[in-house]
């Protein structure tokens, strides 16, 4: 069996979703319709945006349902991240914040999909 190499979230509207995720990224679409898009993550890893009134069989959840986890190598870099995204208009669901597996605040993408920062208590 092959390693996974997609994740996909259902969302409102993959166009706004994907020029979201672009912009926090840094990365364009490398596909966009009207009921999909899809964003590079690292390498080869994608993200899929998928129209949730679209998708077959339908989604049992949609909007807030996911979590994408982005690993930082620093409280510092954890607090820059929170800084920048805070500047480009995410919503922060958790400040920045000390638990039991390290430091770690959560933003939201414009579906409810939280957007996880975090630095291992490891690393």
């Amino acid at each position: 069996m092959k390693n996974p190499n997609f994740v996909l979230l259902y969302v409102k509207d993959p166009v706004a979703s994907a020029a979201f995720y672009s912009r926090i990224l840094g990365r364009p679409a490398i596909e966009t319709s009207e009921n999909f898009a899809m964003v590079t993550l690292d390498g080869e890893f994608m993200l899929g945006l998928w129209a949730a009134n679209d998708a077959q069989p339908a989604p049992t959840a949609a909007g807030g349902g996911s979590e994408i986890g982005f690993p930082a190598e620093s409280k510092e870099s954890v607090d820059e991240c929170h800084r920048e995204w805070i500047r480009k208009g995410l919503p922060i669901a958790q400040p920045p914040t000390e638990m039991d597996f390290g430091y770690t605040f959560v933003a939201q993408d414009p579906d409810g999909h939280r957007l996880r920062v975090f630095c291992s208590r490891a690393a």
